[in-house]
């Protein structure tokens, strides 16, 4: 675990009792769904302190937050290397997709125009065969 998240703030039973969260849940969830699921586990964890977790956990890397087309902030832990996802816009089931094709082609539009130093983001939505049913 970053020891910058772990141990240079306050609340570490709290942050500890988040990250054991998420490391639990395969898919995206909103800081109030999280929340809900720590008061339910009997965590005394406040929604504040959920917030400043996940933004510090994504400002290490160590989670990733997508926005729902309305607007609406998700996060989850990730994979390591580079991924993109497919999330249901029904009830947030996730798959980390690889997309070799994307990659060379945002490479090459870079290039194109003389960008270096490149990043990129790419979140698919639809909905899942379950909530298709």
């Amino acid at each position: 675990m970053n020891d910058m998240i772990s141990g240079a703030t306050r609340n570490t039973r709290q942050r500890s009792e988040v990250l054991a969260l998420l490391d639990e849940i395969a898919d995206f969830r909103t800081p109030q769904q999280l929340h809900a699921l720590l008061r339910q586990r009997g965590a005394q964890v406040g929604l504040t302190t959920v917030y400043r977790t996940l933004q510090l956990l994504q400002d290490a890397g160590e989670v990733d937050a997508t926005r729902l087309p309305g607007g609406e902030q998700l996060y989850r832990r990730c994979g390591a290397s580079h991924h993109h996802h497919l999330v249901c816009r029904s009830c947030n089931a996730t798959v980390e997709v690889r997309g070799p094709a994307v990659e060379r082609w945002t490479e090459r539009i870079a290039a194109e125009h003389g960008f270096t130093d490149i990043g990129h983001t790419l979140e698919i939505f639809g909905t899942c065969s379950r909530c298709s049913r």
